[in-house]
């Protein structure tokens, strides 16, 4: 568990310049407007009227783009020529909208045009030399990639030596040493200077199709917005316009693979927006590569077939189904693999479904704050999978220093791609490893930017619809982060499949709740409540029955001071999921059965309490683990003084029962008196159950009572035999060590395990 997964950085107290201030008022912004916008570096009326107002004259002339000129006369004269003409796609989101729009640019020019989305399973990523060869044995004359292509030097060369030009249109990491294609359009090619370097594939794919058609094509503007959402690109400078645009186009489409896709993944058109896209729209478009034939999808974009659109949308939901499953399956195989005191992790296992890794990557990024890498070992001999990466650290350029361990290798800053012989894996990981340990300063993990401190009343309808004039959101321009700070959560319940999300109340001190929903939250219930938090989310409007509020979606969140949370509750050891920097104690003879499969790190007893002083500073832990019950509760009080705890785990599992049982009735005393007076011996090693069963006295407590007895040298037991001895003078129960320790233990089990939360953190904290 932790409390917190990003490094959260606060924004600055600067003053809005007065000027600013009244300029966003011509524009009907309140201030709180204008404070985001400032601090997002929009800041002056022309920057604020670009954001606020993007329009179609602010996208760069295409023929900026390196190569332009020479690519639109190669294809102009393959059109004229009636040369064969192939559109080499990828299977994601981006790939897919890519080739519709450059297929439909050719065929609006007159072209002969067919397109082709490798298979990843067959093809893999990027050009494939076979299918070149297939398809230049079939015919084709000229190769036009999308999305893909800066990387594919062997299928490139292949062509170059028959006799066909390749042209590459990508936006992927530029390799050392770019391929002999005919051209490159990138917007970053090193001979070029094309004034934004962010474009998504469709993008530089749009950008193309505007060049051959000397117009800015609208039509094609739905399925722009698709591919650059979709791939998560920065959403500033023309790629804000692209969006803006792409979103109305996208709202009266004419495409009827689109309308069958927004009704079957439930989007009313008139509400659709950015997220419809980030979360319905493109999933299921990249399910179908992960899965199954892209090339469906593109034919889904294209067709005006009624009926062919409403069975491929059809089709493509169902995959993604299925898709959602194998996640959550792979995720937990994976999670149950990973060392925790690995700086980056790499975990590979046969029979994983190689569609689904980078998003089980990027699960394990987001549960572990750590880098991953998930990997498929496939049957002949070689790991394959993905890696996604934190902002601080450029998983393209670690990994592109250990090319020669792969069979093939692609990506950008923050996901991979990557084959390694089975032969190699080791030697991978170890590079990792040793990369890791020289390159600290590269895994801060992420940074969460807030942008604005506010309190629960502060959140209402008005303030998020005013937000809506920030969209769209997306990279480089989020949805704005707001931290509220000195509240506390009530009425928590976990909710969905698994009870993996977590809904909730947050109160300040106005009283006034907050409806707040925390995806993927739902093994935090215990770390919230009955503690002070300071929490970090967005606004939205929750609608139910057809009202509105206000409701805040958690990112992160963490306590104030000491955050002890609550696991005394068996129903709550399944959230039993501690970091690497926790320290878990036990004070009974051994590690409580109940937990011990679950616990098996940094485990130690409470009678190496004369060094835990120094483990602690060794270990640097943040937090500590009561496993069981001491017999005196200030012994919890003399560990926590050790060292700057965080956080407080009490489990405080209690074995023998003592403040369930009690210490034994003068009855029940009497009663086992009586049965061991009349008996030579009794045998407490095998009988002991149905000696309990017949005084009918809790088995435990039996145990206890004849301890006490032994203690008072009532009785001797020799080879698990009980025999009574000649009591000399009589001698009171509660003269007995062994009793006198029990009724102290009960009184301090009663104090842990039945004393609410409050109490405990008050007692903790004095």
């Amino acid at each position: 568990m932790s409390s917190s997964m990003y490094n959260w950085q606060l924004p600055e107290a600067k003053e809005v310049p007065k000027e600013f201030i009244q300029i966003c008022e011509k524009y009907n912004l309140n201030t709180t407007l204008a404070k985001l916008i400032w601090q997002r570096d929009i800041q002056t009326e022309d920057q604020l009227m670009a954001f606020l107002q993007p329009q179609l004259n602010q996208l760069h002339d295409p023929f900026e783009l390196f190569g332009m000129d020479k690519v639109v006369d190669r294809v102009q004269a393959a059109v004229m020529n009636g040369e064969r003409i192939l559109v080499y796609g990828d299977y994601d989101a981006d790939g897919i909208t890519s080739t519709t729009i450059m297929t439909e640019t050719l065929e609006l020019l007159g072209a002969d045009v067919s397109f082709y989305l490798p298979n990843r399973f067959k093809d893999g990523y990027g050009p494939n030399l076979k299918v070149y060869q297939e398809k230049i044995a079939a015919g084709i004359q000229l190769i036009i990639t999308v999305d893909n292509g800066v990387s594919g030097h062997e299928a490139i060369s292949y062509a170059n030596s028959q006799g066909v030009d390749v042209i590459v249109t990508d936006h992927h990491e530029l390799p050392r040493e770019l391929p002999a294609a005919f051209e490159i359009i990138h917007p970053r090619h090193p001979a070029g200077n094309y004034p934004f370097g962010e474009l998504a594939g469709v993008g530089v794919a749009f950008k193309v199709a505007c060049a051959l058609l000397e117009e800015v094509p609208a039509e094609f503007l739905d399925l722009v917005a698709i591919g650059t959402v979709a791939d998560m690109v920065s959403l500033t400078d023309e790629n804000r316009v692209l969006v803006t645009y792409g979103l109305k186009v996208l709202q009266q489409t004419e495409r009827l693979g689109l309308q069958a896709l927004l009704k079957i993944s439930g989007i009313e058109e008139n509400k659709l927006d950015e997220q419809s896209i980030g979360f319905a729209l493109a999933p299921r478009l990249n399910a179908i590569g992960r899965l199954s034939d892209p090339n469906e999808a593109v034919t889904l974009l294209k067709t005006f077939d009624a009926v062919q659109a409403e069975s491929l949308a059809k089709k493509l939901d169902e995959i993604n189904q299925k898709r959602k499953l194998l996640v959550e399956e792979i995720t937990k195989e994976a999670l149950a693999l990973i060392n925790p005191q690995d700086a980056i992790h790499i975990v590979a296992k046969s029979g994983w479904h190689e569609g689904v890794l980078g998003i089980v990557a990027g699960r394990i990024l987001k549960e572990t704050g750590k880098p991953a890498l998930v990997l498929t070992i496939k049957e002949d001999g070689i790991a394959k999978g993905s890696g996604r990466s934190v902002e601080s650290l450029n998983m393209f350029a670690m990994l592109d220093g250990m090319r020669e361990l792969f069979t093939s290798f692609g990506g950008h800053h923050a996901a991979v791609g990557v084959s390694v012989p089975l032969t190699s894996l080791e030697e991978f990981k170890d590079k990792v490893a040793d990369f890791a340990q020289e390159h600290k300063d590269l895994l801060t993990g992420n940074t969460l930017v807030i942008d604005s401190m506010i309190n629960v009343a502060d959140a209402t309808i008005a303030l998020v619809k005013e937000l809506k004039k920030l969209a769209p959101f997306g990279m480089d321009n989020p949805q704005p982060y707001f931290m509220l700070q000195g509240v506390h959560a009530i009425d928590l319940k976990t909710i969905g499949a698994n009870n993996t999300h977590l809904k909730f109340n947050i109160i300040g001190s106005e009283q006034t709740p907050l409806t707040t929903i925390g995806f993927g939250f739902g093994n935090q219930l215990a770390a919230m409540e009955n503690n002070e938090l300071s929490v970090v989310g967005q606004l939205q409007i929750n609608e139910w029955n057809g009202r509105q509020s206000p409701q805040l979606q958690l990112v992160d969140f963490t306590a104030v001071g000491l955050q002890v949370i609550d696991l005394r509750a068996k129903k709550k050891w399944q959230q039993l999921h501690f970091s690497t920097d926790t320290l878990c104690i036990y004070f009974g003879n051994k590690i409580p059965s109940e937990i011990s499969d679950q616990i098996v790190t940094n485990v130690h007893h409470f009678k190496d309490l004369p060094n835990l002083n120094l483990l602690v500073q060794e270990k640097n832990y943040s937090s500590v683990a009561f496993l069981d019950c001491p017999n005196e509760a200030t012994l919890l009080k003399e560990i926590i003084s050790l060292a700057d705890f965080r956080q407080l785990y009490l489990i405080l599992t209690a074995s023998d029962d003592a403040y369930l049982d009690g210490l034994g009735t003068r009855e029940q005393y009497s009663r086992l008196f009586k049965l061991i007076a009349q008996q030579d011996t009794l045998d407490v090693r095998y009988k002991l159950t149905n000696i309990a069963q017949f005084l009918k006295i809790p088995e435990k407590l039996l145990i206890f009572m004849i301890q006490v007895f032994f203690d008072l040298e009532f009785v001797t037991i020799s080879d698990g035999l009980l025999r009574q001895l000649d009591v000399g003078e009589k001698k009171d129960l509660t003269t007995s060590e062994i009793y006198k320790r029990r009724q102290q233990k009960i009184k301090t089990e009663e104090f842990l395990l039945l004393s609410d939360m409050a109490t405990l953190k008050t007692w903790f904290e004095n």
